[in-house]
């Protein structure tokens, strides 16, 4: 076979091809890790043991092409087909395995180790190919230049404008695309019998119109992947830069989810919200200014506007979607009764450890935490001794905290972590928990800044129009049973994050449990 009639040309798309492929595979390897981490949680677990995988499995692929001696060029053309397809079919078929129940772990770590054997194939090929065109000292040199300067291309687009601008399910399909175009303009320009051409031709032509069908039919499958996650019709989804949002309906229940975790259910939500919020609100003399962090669908805020001596909440929560969304749809805005329009409410978005660091003014008379479980390492950190630290910072000298800590039922060591790390920064802190049907037995936290005694979670009355909490309800709250009880282990700092790991393996033995 000869190489090229147009070796010049040749050349150049070959070298071309060296950044794509690079480009193309690192962005399959964030696929893998991202999805991961959206379904299984502690995101830097899964990231570390996909790149291990992943660069392994280059090696081998790198090891193997010693073997491939003759028609590198169509060799290289039906690497590239494989990649397409796997890199490809990547997300679709992972997403389909974790909605169906089936070996979702196993079948993630033999796609991300085929993708890295054939990525690793593919570079050895197109230098064996490239060696006429230079020394090798500049071939390796300008291949490696392209990889690298590939990689860094799909580092810094995933991010920011791949996975907020078509998702991870188009993301995979249109760069197993690209890896097809690849093939076929390499095809295009070199010669070969016409039986291989025409073979090639055909797988190419085949792994294109795939793709092309997926990337088209992709709407239509995340629709059908709902209906297999969550139990009642998703009304509206959407991928943010942060999280993939999700709102069901069925009957009178509307859920929220964000990355497939339940938020609330707005059958019985006020549960949830009256016991995060009034413990901490009457347990002060007057709480003229309340700090918010997390709970960006306002259902919080709503509960804190019943106190009539409120004068200004502040807001911090981390994506501007979900907020916009309980502030601009009527529908999602008439379950916090317009709370995030309220004037006396001030909405920011931003991450809450940064923004405490800088803020600059008045103190808080009581704040209420409402930030997802700790089911990740940027999660995590929000729960450290360095955030109740400065928190602390933020707070007036009689400042108190209502916070949400995860369910001592199904989660106790993380939530017995949680009590103890704040009391650790010398919060004085009653842990107490409440019944939410959507979610099962659930965890908070009261406490009061350092150097102020302990909450009395009854200075006032509570206001009026709660459906639940009562005197005699809180009262039983702060009461645990011996099997919630967990009074001795570490404390969570963000440079240990135990907590994450704690929580991981309280929901795996639940799980294993459940089964």
């Amino acid at each position: 076979m000869r190489t090229s009639k147009a070796p010049a040309r040749l050349s150049t798309v070959l070298y071309a091809s060296a950044f794509v492929v690079a480009t193309c595979g690192l962005v399959y390897e964030l696929v893998a890790g991202a999805l991961a981490s959206y379904l299984l949680g502690d995101s830097i677990l899964w990231f570390s043991l996909i790149i291990g995988t992943y660069l392994s499995a280059m090696g081998v692929g790198s090891y193997l092409s010693r073997f491939i001696e003759r028609n590198l060029l169509a060799r290289f053309v039906e690497i590239e087909v494989a990649v397409a397809l796997v890199g490809g079919f990547e997300a679709p078929l992972l997403f389909g395995a974790f909605a169906r129940g089936v070996a979702f772990e196993a079948l993630l770590f033999a796609t991300v180790g085929l993708i890295g054997v054939l990525v690793g194939l593919e570079l050895p090929l197109l230098m064996r190919v490239l060696e006429r065109d230079g020394t090798l000292k500049d071939l390796v040199a300008r291949v490696l230049f392209l990889d690298y300067i590939g990689a860094l291309v799909a580092s810094v687009a995933f991010p920011l404008v791949l996975l907020p601008a078509m998702g991870l399910l188009r993301t995979s399909l249109a760069f197993g695309l690209i890896n097809a175009a690849v093939a076929g303009w390499t095809l295009l320009l070199f010669e070969a019998p016409r039986p291989v051409k025409v073979r090639l031709g055909v797988m190419t032509g085949a792994a294109l119109a795939l793709l092309l069908g997926a990337f088209a039919m992709a709407g239509k499958y995340e629709k059908s992947l709902d209906t297999l996650l969550y139990a009642d019709p998703v009304v509206w989804a959407t991928r943010t830069p942060y999280q993939r949002i999700a709102i069901t309906r069925g009957g009178q229940d509307t859920r929220l989810f964000l990355d497939g975790a339940l938020q609330f259910s707005t059958m019985d939500e006020y549960r949830y919200h009256e016991s995060l919020v009034h413990p901490a609100m009457v347990s002060v003399p007057a709480a003229r200014r309340v700090l918010v962090l997390g709970g960006g669908d306002g259902l919080a805020v709503r509960e804190i506007l019943r106190h009539a001596e409120v004068e200004a909440v502040v807001l911090v929560d981390l994506d501007p979607v979900v907020t916009g969304l309980f502030t601009e749809r009527e529908e999602l805005a008439a379950l916090n009764r317009g709370a995030l329009s309220d004037p006396r409410v001030q909405v920011v978005n931003g991450d809450a450890l940064p923004w405490l660091r800088t803020y600059a003014g008045a103190p808080f008379d009581v704040a209420i935490i409402d930030f997802p479980d700790p089911n990740d390492y940027g999660l995590g950190k929000l729960y450290t001794t360095h955030f109740y630290r400065q928190l602390a910072a933020v707070m007036a000298p009689h400042g108190t905290i209502g916070m949400q800590a995860t369910s001592p039922l199904f989660s106790p060591e993380a939530y017995w972590c949680i009590v103890r790390t704040i009391q650790s920064e010398g919060y004085a802190a009653r842990p107490y928990h409440t019944y939410v049907p959507a979610f099962g037995e659930w965890g908070f936290v009261l406490a009061t800044v350092p150097g102020h005694p302990n909450p009395t979670p009854r200075m006032r009355a509570f206001p009026d129009g709660l459906r639940y909490l009562d005197d005699n309800a809180l009262a039983a709250s702060f009461s645990f049973p011996r099997d919630m009880v967990r009074p001795d282990g570490p404390i969570n700092r963000l440079d240990n994050q135990v907590l994450v790991r704690l929580y991981a393996l309280d929901w795996r033995s639940m799980q294993s449990f459940a089964h």
